[in-house]
C-alpha cells in the first residue's frame, strides 16, 4: 500500500498553505465559468412533452410546480429494465429532502426523469424506500432531444455535444446519464443549460468527501496508483 509519506507538522503546513493558493485559483474559476454558465443564451421548448407521474399526465410547465426554474436529473432506466442504473440509483441515494427543500427556498424544483413507464418507476422508487418526485417520459421524444438517449446505429450520433464517442459493446439504442435545466417565463419554457458524463459528478455528496481524502476515492484512475489494495472501477457505484 502507497501511503502519503510522513513529516513534522510545520513542512506539513508549509506544503498546506502552497496548496491552498492553488484551491483559491480553482475556486475563482469555477465562479467565472459559473459567471459565464448563467450568460448562456436559452431556448423556447416548443414541443408538448408530456410526463406520467402518480396523478397522471403533466406538461413539462407543470414539472416547475410553482417554481420558476426547474432541475430535470435524467435516470437511466430503459423501458425494458426491471430495475434503475446502479450508477444513477447511487447518486439518487444520496438525495436528500433537505436539499430540495433548500432549492425551493430559492424558486427551484428538482425531479428525476426517465423512459421506463411509470408503473416501473414507481415499483424500483418504492423498494428504494426513495421519495423525491420521479415521472415517466415513455412515449415521448424528451430523452432523445435532451441527448440521454442516443441511437448508436446510425452514422453519426452525439453525446455530452461530442460527435460519435465510442460506444464499446453498447445495444443500439442507449441510455445515459444528465442534467438539464429550465427556466418558466410568462408561462414559456426555455432550455438554459444541460450537462454530461462526468459532469454529473458534482451531484455525487460521497465523491466530494472523497476526494478530501488521502486515500481519494479509491478507483483505478487515480493517481498516486497503490494507495489501496482493491482499487474499483471508475464508476459510481457504491457496495
Amino acid at each position: 500500500m502507497s501511503l502519503p509519506r510522513t513529516t513534522d507538522r510545520e513542512t506539513w503546513l508549509r506544503e498546506r498553505r502552497a496548496l491552498l493558493e492553488q484551491e483559491k485559483e480553482l475556486t475563482r474559476a469555477r465562479d467565472e465559468l459559473n459567471r459565464r454558465r448563467r450568460e448562456l443564451p436559452m431556448v423556447e421548448v416548443s414541443e408538448d412533452y408530456r410526463f406520467t407521474g402518480p396523478d397522471g399526465e403533466l406538461s413539462l410547465r407543470e414539472l416547475f410546480g410553482p417554481h420558476q426554474q426547474l432541475v430535470v436529473s435524467h435516470f437511466m432506466f430503459d423501458p425494458e429494465w426491471t430495475d434503475g442504473c446502479p450508477s444513477c440509483s447511487a447518486g439518487a441515494q444520496e438525495w436528500s429532502p433537505g436539499i430540495r427543500e433548500h432549492l425551493h427556498s430559492r424558486d427551484t424544483e428538482h425531479v428525476f426523469v426517465s423512459r421506463a413507464p411509470y408503473e416501473r418507476i414507481a415499483d424500483y422508487r418504492d423498494r428504494m424506500g426513495w421519495t423525491f418526485p420521479w415521472y415517466s417520459s415513455s412515449g415521448t421524444d424528451f430523452n432523445a432531444d435532451f441527448g440521454v438517449t442516443v441511437d448508436t446505429s446510425g452514422d453519426l450520433m452525439t453525446y455530452n455535444f461530442r460527435e460519435n464517442p465510442t460506444w464499446d459493446g453498447a445495444e443500439a439504442t442507449h441510455e445515459m446519464p444528465g442534467t438539464s435545466c429550465f427556466l418558466a417565463v410568462d408561462g414559456r419554457v426555455f432550455h438554459t443549460y444541460s450537462m454530461y458524463a462526468r459532469g454529473q459528478e458534482w451531484f455525487g455528496g460521497s465523491y466530494a468527501y472523497l476526494d478530501l481524502t488521502a486515500l481519494g476515492r479509491q478507483e483505478d484512475w487515480e493517481e498516486p496508483k497503490g494507495r489501496v489494495e482493491a482499487a474499483r472501477a471508475g464508476v459510481p457505484v457504491f457496495d
